[in-house]
């Protein structure tokens, strides 16, 4: 199973904002979405960062809440790991486990195509499982 198997069910929706915005703007646009993470694109929707609650938990716990009027570029984490479509779930599963993230965008030809997050993967993951099982089963019960 691929990334793009969870793109094609879950859709290529990503949320984005501007690294000009503040953090506060992303806040409210996280919690009006109900996501974890937000892209930052630059020109022509290059990623350029990622916004995650975690981020902004750091952020505050160390500056406090005049953070919220910085811009998220001065908070975002810049070295943004991306996947592609043909990545496995078990090579995106490693990559978050390694990393210690929850939010993968998927980039193809430089262009942001989607992202994922670890709940997509583990539904995927468990979806898998269950296939499998209930081929056990019925190869079980015809054998």
């Amino acid at each position: 199973m691929t990334v793009k198997t969870i793109l094609a069910r879950k859709g290529t929706d990503v949320v984005t904002i501007d690294p000009t915005a503040t953090v506060a703007a992303a806040t409210k646009l996280l919690d009006e979405r109900g996501i974890g993470a937000v892209v930052v694109t630059g020109t022509e929707g290059r990623t350029i960062g990622i916004v995650s609650e975690r981020d902004i938990v750091k952020a505050l716990g160390a500056r406090g809440a005049a953070v919220l009027d910085v811009p998220v570029s001065e908070i975002m984490t810049r070295k943004v790991v991306t996947c592609a479509q043909h990545d496995t779930i078990g090579e995106l599963m490693q990559t978050m486990t390694e990393g210690k993230f929850r939010h993968v965008p998927v980039v193809e030809q430089e262009r942001l195509v989607g992202i994922v997050s670890i709940g997509d993967v583990v539904k995927s993951r468990l979806e898998q499982m269950e296939q499998e099982s209930n081929a056990l089963r019925d190869y079980i019960r015809t054998a």
